[in-house]
C-alpha cells in the first residue's frame, strides 16, 4: 500500500510531543483511513479494525512525549498496526480452543486489560454513558454508531425525519463530551467518539 508521509512530519511529532492537538488531528486525518484499510483487509471486521485504529491512536497520544524520537512515523504506525492485528488474530483463534483452555486464557486477558490497553477502559465508560441518555436518543446513537446505519436508513426505520436523526446525534455527542470530558483527553474523546470507519 502506497502511503505517503506527511510533508511536515518532523515538525508535527515535534508539537506532537508538547500535547499539540492539531498535530495529533492532522497525523490521525492522514494516516487513519489507509492504517483501517490494511487492518480490515487481515481481519475482515469492520469492529476489530475499528477498535485496532483507536488503540493505535490513543497509544500515540498517550505516548505523544516519545514521538519526536520516531524516525519514520508511517513504519512506526503500520508495525503497531501490524502487531496488533496478529494480537487479533491469535485472540480469535484461541477463542477456536477448549473451553477451558478458552475460559483460561479470557481470565489471563482479563487481569491485563486495563495494564495493556487503556482504550478499552475507555471504550467502557462511554458505554457506560451511552446507557444515560434518553431513550430515543440512545436509540438513535446505537443505531448509527454500533449498528453502523446511515442517517436515512435509521430515519426510515424511526418514522422520523434525517434532521431529527442528525439532532439526536448531536445531542448525544454532546452529552457524552459533557459526561467524559473530566475522565478522556479531548484527543481521544474525539477519536472514540467518530463514526470513523463507515465507508469501509
Amino acid at each position: 500500500m502506497l502511503v505517503v508521509p506527511l510533508h511536515d512530519e518532523v515538525l508535527l511529532l515535534q508539537q506532537l510531543a508538547v500535547g499539540n492537538q492539531r498535530a495529533f488531528k492532522k497525523i490521525f486525518d492522514h494516516y487513519h483511513q489507509p492504517l483501517a484499510s490494511y487492518v480490515y483487509q487481515v481481519t475482515e471486521s469492520v469492529t476489530v479494525s475499528e477498535e485496532i485504529i483507536q488503540d493505535i491512536f490513543v497509544k500515540i497520544w498517550l505516548k505523544r512525549e516519545e514521538m519526536s524520537t520516531i524516525a519514520s512515523l508511517k513504519d512506526y504506525l503500520f508495525i503497531l498496526c501490524r502487531n496488533r492485528t496478529i494480537d487479533a488474530l491469535r485472540k480469535k483463534a484461541r477463542h477456536a480452543l477448549q473451553k477451558a483452555e478458552v475460559d483460561k486464557y479470557l481470565l489471563e486477558e482479563a487481569e491485563l486489560a486495563t495494564l495493556d490497553n487503556p482504550a478499552d477502559v475507555y471504550r467502557q465508560w462511554i458505554t457506560e454513558a451511552v446507557e444515560l441518555l434518553p431513550p430515543q436518543q440512545q436509540m438513535v446513537y446505537k443505531l448509527s454508531r454500533y449498528d453502523r446505519l446511515k442517517h436515512e436508513e435509521i430515519a426510515a426505520q424511526l418514522n422520523v425525519s434525517k434532521e431529527t436523526v442528525k439532532k439526536h446525534i448531536q445531542l448525544a455527542v454532546k452529552f457524552l463530551e459533557s459526561q467524559l470530558k473530566e475522565r478522556m483527553d479531548p484527543p481521544i474523546l474525539a477519536l472514540l467518539l467518530m463514526p470513523m470507519f463507515a465507508t469501509l
